[in-house]
């Protein structure tokens, strides 16, 4: 009995020295992969890019892997609980690995072919994510050992949990939990409900199989059953547990959602920093806070998106997608196979029409509903024939559409669904604070998934009428007054810089005859803006024009120019505006306030050049930099750039109080509805209607809208930039001016009121019954007109009668 002690203890002891041999021998082959003390400190996740309004709103995200860190603080104790219950139970109590498990998951293997239970630890899950493959080796599975030890040699028990609920992988590109309660339930994790924890803890062990959205039973089964070991486990009581086993499945999948649509704004601001940061851009965690205010982007995408779907409809209905007989009496799930063939806009769906009556039709949604649709909902369908025409309104369903047919429905407040069609016209809106240029809102197009491109800061239009503001700015700068007299009146130009001889006309074909500047404008009579070129020239008008920051190579070098025939951008308008918007000072836009980095310290800010009204001129500043001066913004006093004056204030005034009276009396009149003394704008329509334009402003914001197609394709009769993007641009300025008070640019006190000849621009003389009050810098008063004999009595601002001498041009008496 004492030989066959003796023996077993030798055999015994011969067997734990071979093991500690050959594990020792294995640790000298992995030792080199085993990750120092500093390494596992210095463990950084890749966090995507993310961007935000300034008032803090998601606004995109970019990167691979989903995920939004947490620190253990953060971590909800249900969801730590569901996790050690589904994982690693005894997780707080061994050294990292759990002898025992490996042992039964072992046995497991041998006698079943599978392991039923999981052989590792937290610990060894997190050495195997971070810093190892996920090949199936013996040598691998040692080396995870190996460094799992370590880890909890160097790493509290918390810090290895933390790094455990922000790495691993939980399907549909989520990694870490809070950015799966994202993807699933679009909610952070703090908002979740129990049974919701014990479905995501649910998922490590198998994320596709286990997949709420993908396999919504077989993820029920895992997550009463991590309930189950909850309470076995004394994690819940019973009465919780009941509760969630009870609970439906309630995933979905959200991706990360936005707070706020501006996917446009987004990929603005990727493409920018993409160019200093590469790859890396989408990996390092960086967090940019944008300039754009996120109530203002919401009333601007609604903007866009009604002023688009009201051009439409007004030309009516082009047709169903398809019409599918067949169908109307088919199986559920081939209706809604046939729907799903076809592309849609997000938050739309498509309708498969089941029958007809004269005020109905009854039609199938995509998610296999069967909904009424009244005729109420169509009744705007008249049948589109061109730009310029479409047919007669319907009178009943039957005109519009047959059972069969394949539709498009979108939301609508007073019908729930609505006949819609996918619009072929586009249109941008660009909204700019005018004091340092920082982008309010941004909309590059009708629908981003659709179409890329930016046609705010991409296309590059002919504004017309749009551009004419900033000639009149140079007139005014060079001795012309509101008062001037310019005549109306045909007129061929021959000029070298044409192709051929140019004969200049309204819209419309009228001609108004002699015409005051402030009149012109108003009614955008074009022959004016084109004599009163000629006389100023076209060189020293481009010279003056650049200060507005266009660039004169890219503005056309002919008589052209003074009707917008220069191809620009919204932005380029927009930014041109703030000069009157803000005094007379150039501002530079832009669209990135500040950049974080994953620590939150902040590795850029901007410090834009900003309109001096109250801040404090710093003194000494080298003659190379802009002046700068200090700020009083809510983050305390700020050194910033000062933005340089670039039209004289008595200049700037006069032409916003003109560009008021667009508003008041001219081609902006739609606009009074808004009941603002203090806005003022400009419309603008190019030649055949192929682009619509309005930009307008008070003394703190600039809007611009833009309409058009993007095949350069005519918009059809009547419609202008007052009528097809006007409303576009009413629509964003009603919410966003609302309960603010009235900022007026501020008016020189230098300028003088005289009372003029509505007819000749001259002072009228004393006693004159239809003399009319205009703004004048002091040295450009007129003189007087000399009394022979009564003026006839006419209409304030309209009449015009005499000519006023110009150069360089034939006229045509065509009258």
């Amino acid at each position: 009995m004492a030989k066959t002690f003796k023996i077993l203890f030798i055999l015994a002891l011969l067997g734990a020295l071979a093991a500690a041999g050959i594990i020792f021998a294995v640790y000298q082959q992995v030792k080199d992969s085993i990750p120092t003390k500093e390494e596992m400190q210095a463990i950084e996740l890749q966090i995507p890019l993310r961007i935000y309004t300034r008032d803090e709103q998601l606004i995109g995200e970019f990167g691979e892997q989903r995920r939004t860190p947490v620190s253990y603080e953060d971590i909800p104790k249900d969801l730590e609980n569901a996790v050690l219950a589904a994982e690693d139970s005894n997780f707080y109590h061994h050294p990292g690995v759990d002898i025992m498990g490996l042992l039964r998951a072992a046995y497991q293997l041998v006698t079943s072919g599978e392991i039923q239970s999981g052989g590792s630890t937290i610990t060894m899950q997190v050495a195997r994510n971070y810093f190892l493959s996920f090949e199936q080796t013996f040598m691998r599975k040692f080396t995870e050992i190996f460094i799992s030890l370590k880890m909890e040699q160097e790493l509290s028990k918390h810090e290895i949990l933390e790094l455990y609920m922000n790495k691993i992988y939980l399907g549909k590109r989520a990694y870490g939990f809070d950015a799966a309660a994202q993807v699933y339930y679009g909610k952070h994790l703090s908002e979740l409900s129990l049974a919701q924890y014990a479905m995501i803890a649910g998922l490590p062990k198998a994320p596709s199989r286990y997949n709420p959205v993908a396999n919504p039973s077989r993820a029920l089964i895992r997550r009463n059953w991590i309930l189950q070991r909850m309470l076995t486990l004394g994690m819940i009581d019973k009465t919780s547990y009941q509760n969630a086993v009870e609970a439906p499945v309630t995933a979905k999948n959200y991706g990360i959602q936005a707070d706020v649509e501006a996917n446009y704004v987004a990929e603005m601001v990727r493409h920018e920093l993409y160019q200093t940061y590469g790859d890396k851009l989408y990996t390092e965690g960086l967090v940019v806070y944008t300039t754009i205010d996120s109530k203002r982007q919401k009333d601007a995408n609604q903007a866009v998106y009604n002023g688009v779907l009201a051009y439409d409809e007004r030309h009516g209905y082009r047709g169903t997608l398809d019409t599918r007989t067949d169908l109307v009496d088919s199986a559920l799930e081939d209706q809604q196979a046939a729907l799903n063939e076809f592309d849609n806009i997000p938050n739309w769906t498509l309708a498969l029409v089941l029958s007809t009556e004269d005020e109905q039709a009854t039609v199938r949604l995509q998610d296999g509903s069967a909904v009424d649709l009244p005729f109420a909902a169509m009744s705007w369908a008249a049948p589109y024939i061109n730009e310029n025409y479409h047919g007669k309104k319907p009178n009943a369903v039957s005109d519009v559409m047959v059972p069969g047919d394949i539709i498009q429905l979108r939301p609508d407040d007073e019908t729930t669904w609505r006949l819609a069609q996918t619009p072929a016209v586009q249109s941008a809106l660009i909204s700019l604070d005018s004091r340092d240029g920082a982008i309010e809102s941004l909309v590059g197009g009708f629908n981003f998934f659709a179409n890329k491109f930016n046609r705010v800061t991409q296309s590059k239009r002919q504004p017309g009428s749009n551009f004419k503001p900033f000639i009149y700015s140079s007139a005014l700068a060079n001795g012309y007054t509101a008062a001037s007299v310019i005549n109306d009146a045909p007129v061929v130009f021959h000029d070298s810089n044409l192709a051929s001889a140019w004969r200049p006309t309204n819209d419309g074909g009228k001609f108004y005859g002699p015409t005051r500047l402030r009149q012109a404008l108003y009614r955008s009579q074009n022959v004016v803006s084109v004599r009163m070129l000629d006389e100023m020239g076209v060189r020293p008008t481009l010279d003056f024009i650049k200060r507005f920051g266009f660039d004169p190579n890219e503005l056309p070098h002919n008589l052209s120019l003074s009707l917008g025939s220069a191809n620009l951008s919204p932005l380029q308008i927009a930014s041109g505006y703030t000069v009157f918007s803000n005094g007379g000072f150039r501002v530079q836009p832009y669209l990135i306030d500040h950049i974080e980095d994953r620590s939150g310290e902040t590795v850029f800010q901007a410090e834009p050049m900003t309109v001096c009204k109250d801040c404090t001129l710093l003194e000494g500043i080298d003659i190379d930099s802009p002046t700068k001066g200090l700020f009083d913004r809510k983050q305390g006093i700020v050194e910033l750039p000062v933005a340089p004056r670039v039209l004289d204030a008595e200049v700037n005034y006069i032409m916003y109080d003109i560009m008021r009276d667009v508003i008041r009396y001219g081609t902006g009149r739609r606009a009074r509805v808004l009941e603002r003394d203090d806005i003022a704008g400009k419309t603008g329509t190019t030649n055949d209607g192929r682009d619509a334009w309005f930009s307008g402003f008070n003394g703190d914001v600039v809007t611009t809208v833009w309409t058009g197609f993007d095949d350069m394709s005519p918009l059809g009769r009547g419609e202008w930039g007052g009528s097809a993007s006007l409303p576009t641009w009413i629509n964003y300025m009603r919410p966003t001016l609302a309960d603010t008070a009235p900022s007026y640019v501020e008016k020189p006190s230098s300028l003088v009121t005289v009372r003029i000849d509505p007819t000749t621009g001259e002072q009228a003389y004393p006693g004159q019954k239809n003399a009319i009050f205009e703004l004048f810098r002091k040295d450009h008063i007129p003189a007087r007109r000399i009394a022979t004999r009564p003026a006839p009595q006419e209409r304030s601002s309209d009449t015009t009668t005499e000519s006023a001498p110009s150069s360089n041009i034939a006229i045509e008496n065509l009258f």
